[in-house]
């Protein structure tokens, strides 16, 4: 009965592989060349180089106009994901033997105990405790997460201090104080909710409960006496609210989301999202190359809740093949792959604690979730804190270290790339050795 049950949490409400909204497009000009002048395109918008958004209530007319253009390279629709029902808060009588660590640790968290991810490999976790008795004491330098999701409870308890802030613009007077294209965004964007001239908007509070859960698994604040510690020591949570209650967000919105993270210093972008249609469009690998070369971001993205070969079924983003995404699958605390976690000996790079989870939720409260949507986060904690040791480290270098210091493990030699779970521990052991400058 309780896998049923956990099954309700991933299944799709309904299909829009193929739904596009209304009133956008998205163009890829020839270098150099401008956007034709076309009566009923209302407003356009530059995502980067020489790609756009155009915004029309004329859309099959400017989409037609736009096709005879010998400078416009292609032409995509703005398509929607599939309307799901995301991982939720599980209820307490659903959590058979609820996980309770007890070994030497340096946290005050009184809730850290719920936590399993953070005991040694040998008992199914990623060795947190352990790297922290090796490392806690060297210095380290603040890594900007960008977490793409449901937006973040800013006000959390376990979060407030870790929140990303812009210091270059001033709080709620209505000017974008430096220039980069969006008011007030003081903790990051909202794309879902524009304004009159189609920019994204500030306010980006949670109202499902997702994205401030992943928040806290990558760095919720460390002995503060409160809630649960995150992985990350040193770390800042830029909030982006890119994915709706129903999980249905878009092309536009995601590729604008990373570019954001990207160009305000974000070295490490969380994707706990997905789909299973692309049909050949290019805009999301487009911009995972982009923010990869220019700007060196590292894109960590869950492998999805399908119980699938992702290598033979793909789904998206987790099965573009950008130098710069690594694609994590889920584990459970006895150490297998979760059930309901996709595979794929190509497409899928590491495994991570992502069954039972516990973590923080908006109201000052913590819940347990499952998901691949939570192995993302635990890999990027993971990610952060090693970053934070080796600033130097470019986004391949950091992707081939959190594959190359996985905790072997048999049965999933032919379920993912590395063939284990990832471990703080060995990471920054790997890193002093080989990246040490």
């Amino acid at each position: 009965m309780k896998k049923i049950l956990s099954l309700l949490l991933l299944i799709p409400l309904q299909s829009f592989a193929f739904e596009t909204t209304p009133n956008d497009l998205i163009i890829k000009m020839k270098y150099g060349k401008t956007i034709p002048l076309i009566k009923e395109i209302k407003s356009t918008q530059n995502l980067f180089e020489n790609i756009y958004v155009i915004r029309t209530n004329e859309l099959a007319k400017v989409e037609t106009a736009l096709r005879k253009n010998r400078d416009v390279l292609t032409i995509e629709r703005n398509h929607r994901s599939e309307k799901r029902i995301l991982p939720s808060p599980i209820p307490f009588a659903r959590i058979n033997n609820e996980p309770n660590i007890n070994i030497k640790t340096v946290f005050n968290d009184p809730f850290l105990n719920k936590v399993w991810a953070f005991d040694d490999a040998s008992n199914n976790g990623i060795s947190i405790n352990s790297a922290y008795l090796n490392y806690g004491n060297e210095p380290t330098s603040p890594v900007i997460v960008a977490v793409v999701d449901t937006g973040i409870d800013y006000r959390h308890e376990d979060l407030k201090d870790v929140v990303w802030v812009n210091q270059k613009e001033i709080p709620g007077n209505g000017i974008d104080d430096d220039g980069n294209g969006y008011i007030d965004d003081i903790n990051g964007i909202n794309t879902l909710i524009r304004d009159s001239a189609g920019k994204a908007t500030s306010e980006n509070f949670d109202t499902h409960s997702h994205g401030t859960h992943v928040a806290g698994t990558i760095g919720a604040k460390q002995n503060n006496g409160l809630g649960i510690a995150g992985i990350a020591s040193n770390v800042k949570i830029m909030a982006i609210r890119t994915v709706p209650n129903d999980g249905d967000e878009t092309d536009i919105d995601v590729a604008e989301a990373f570019i954001y993270a990207a160009r305000n210093g974000a070295r490490i972008i969380n994707c706990s999202f997905g789909k299973n249609s692309n049909e050949g469009r290019q805009l999301i690998p487009d911009t995972l190359k982009y923010i990869g070369d220019k700007y060196g971001v590292l894109v960590i993205a869950a492998s999805g809740n399908d119980s699938t070969d992702i290598d033979k079924f793909p789904t998206y983003p987790a099965s573009f093949t950008n130098e710069n995404l690594l694609i994590v699958a889920s584990t459970t605390i006895g150490g297998k792959l979760s059930y309901f976690s996709n595979y794929g000996k190509v497409n899928v790079d590491v495994a991570a604690p992502g069954s039972n989870v516990y973590s923080t939720v908006p109201g000052n409260k913590y819940e347990y979730m499952s998901g691949t949507s939570m192995a993302s986060p635990t890999t990027t904690g993971v990610a952060a804190e090693i970053l934070s040791h080796h600033p130097d480290l470019t986004a391949a270098e950091l992707k081939n270290l959190l594959i190359r210091s996985v905790t072997p493990i048999d049965s999933f030699k032919k379920k993912m790339v590395s063939g284990g779970r990832i471990d703080l521990e060995k990471g920054l052991d790997l890193a002093k050795f080989k990246y040490n400058r």
